[in-house]
This record gives structure tokens, C-alpha cells and sequence, in this order.
């Protein structure tokens, strides 16, 4: 992808409805009450950069925050830029759940969904 195409990039994540009532129900949890879910993006994983998602109290200066439907999702500057435009997403099917992301800047990723190249 060029730069002019990541620049075009709106620099936005959209939650879906499942993913919100998801995050909503385990930000509900005794041992996560008052929390933020952070995803975040670091170099690793089997195509070079690697999502990882945790529990955070508090949102820093430079963060993005994303509040739907009782969900709070907190994602900072550096992996906002590698998560722009995409969608968080929470699938349940018939091998299990997880939570997905769609990220249009990704040219690849691995079987598993949680890397991906650019």
C-alpha cells in the first residue's frame, strides 16, 4: 500500500454492535469494572506486526477512544496510524469465538488473525 493510500486512510475504528455488547459484557465483570479494553499493534507475530489486546484504567493524552453501547476500546497514537479504518469485530461460530479485526490497510496476515503485514 502506498503512502498516499495510508494517508487516505480515515483515522477511525469502528466497533461493531457484537464486538461492543462483547466488550461491554467483560468490562462488566467484577475483576474488570471501571476498565478500558486497549488494542494495540508491535512488531512480531508470523507476518510482522501483531494485535494485542488488554485492560487498561486509564486513557493517556496521545489515545484514541472509542465508546459504543457501554464498550470503551482505547488505542494509542503509533498503533492508531496501522489501525485506521478498520473494524473490531466479535465472531462466535462453530470452532469458537474471537474477536476479529478488518484492517484495510493489511496487505496479509496469518491463519490465525492475529498478524499482519502492510
Amino acid at each position: 500500500m502506498t503512502d498516499a493510500a495510508v494517508a487516505d486512510t480515515p483515522k477511525t475504528v469502528e466497533v461493531t454492535d457484537s464486538a461492543a455488547k462483547r466488550i461491554a459484557f467483560i468490562l462488566s465483570q467484577e475483576e474488570h469494572k471501571g476498565m478500558m479494553l486497549r488494542i494495540s499493534v508491535s512488531g512480531g507475530g508470523c507476518s510482522g506486526f501483531q494485535y494485542g489486546f488488554t485492560f487498561d484504567d486509564a486513557a493517556g493524552d496521545g489515545d484514541h477512544v472509542v465508546r459504543r453501547d457501554g464498550a470503551t476500546v482505547v488505542i494509542d497514537e503509533t498503533s492508531l496510524e496501522m489501525l485506521a479504518g478498520s473494524q473490531i469485530d466479535y465472531v462466535e461460530d462453530m470452532i469458537g469465538a474471537s474477536f476479529q479485526i478488518r484492517n484495510p490497510i493489511a496487505k496479509s496476515s496469518c491463519g490465525c488473525g492475529n498478524s499482519f503485514s502492510v
